[in-house]
């Protein structure tokens, strides 16, 4: 357990962080802090007295003040305009820019220690600002995208198969949208092939779906986005970093050679520990795959030239 966490946006994501936080009594305290005024404050008090009802300690704590998140040790930033139906990642960006940049000033000042779990889109930009605007070493900002995305693939198999999700074990990597490079080749159920258990066309239908996962999400609520699945994946990493657990999980970070790439965020397989990244782990990627998580470092490449000239 540590003694504090931020997230950052109370919105859907981060109430359903905040709670989760409180409910696996992941640390003392959560600190729920939004520019609405009240709001977090309501959503914080309302939370402290369900922890009576399921047996907690952990308190969460709404705010607006930026001094009440004071040396946290791992701030969760879900605060960001959400996609509308027709809406690409991509055109979030410059929005989001101007929530990001001023919320990782404040993390600098406040809690210069901290480690950085980013969740609001674009992603991979959006870990980028935070990394620059805060100076941080890259071990210490990350984000969480490919945990959701594979996630959803694992959903879809599990759907498709009838077998237990906690059977099926897979890996969706590269950028966090359209160009995410689901891996069928390395993802088993109780050891056996996806191939084993069902057809090629079966498996391109899933790969497909899980790569448009969060628009199918965006069309069928009419408004907003996914919150739950996301909330759960930034709660896991969270786990991860406060239990040194060790865990092997695909987080978006910034590549320093991996890969074949350099000075770019992406979705890669890491260990997970109290330093945040210990270790990425690069798969043998075959010919085809290379390719494919090469065209999504293209279309990141894009999104950070965007955002450099915000910084």
């Amino acid at each position: 357990m540590v003694k504090k966490i931020t997230v950052i946006g109370a919105g859907y994501v981060g109430e359903h962080v905040a709670q989760a936080l409180m409910l696996q009594e992941l640390t003392e305290e959560v600190v729920l802090i939004d520019v609405l005024e009240d709001m977090p404050q309501g959503k914080g008090l309302d939370q402290r007295q369900s922890s009576t009802v399921w047996g907690t300690d952990t308190k969460v704590t709404g705010t607006n003040d930026w001094a009440d998140t004071a040396d946290s040790d791992i701030v969760i930033h879900t605060a960001g305009r959400p996609r509308k139906p027709g809406m690409s990642r991509d055109d979030l960006l410059n929005a989001n820019v101007e929530i990001v940049r001023p919320c990782m000033e404040k993390v600098k000042e406040f809690s210069p220690d901290a480690i950085v779990i980013m969740v609001a889109n674009p992603l991979d930009a959006m870990a980028y600002v935070a990394l620059k605007v805060t100076g941080f070493p890259s071990n210490r900002v990350f984000g969480m995208a490919g945990i959701l995305d594979t996630a959803r693939f694992r959903a879809f198999i599990s759907m498709e198969t009838g077998v237990s999700v906690r059977d099926i074990q897979a890996m969706v990597l590269g950028g966090h949208g359209d160009t995410m490079v689901p891996l069928p080749r390395f993802t088993t159920i109780a050891g056996l092939p996806l191939s084993h258990w069902v057809s090629q066309d079966k498996i391109d239908a899933m790969v497909k779906r899980a790569a448009g996962g969060g628009g199918e999400i965006v069309k069928l609520l009419k408004f907003g986005s996914a919150y739950m699945a996301p909330a759960a994946g930034a709660v896991e990493m969270a786990e991860a970093i406060i239990k040194n657990s060790k865990r092997v999980l695909p987080c978006c970070c910034w590549l320093q050679g991996e890969y074949g790439h350099n000075d770019i965020y992406m979705g890669v397989p890491i260990i997970i520990g109290e330093n945040g990244v210990e270790k990425i782990i690069e798969y043998p990627f075959n010919d085809e795959e290379q390719a494919s998580f090469d065209h999504s470092v293209d279309a990141v490449k894009g999104l950070l030239a965007d955002v450099a000239k915000f910084l």
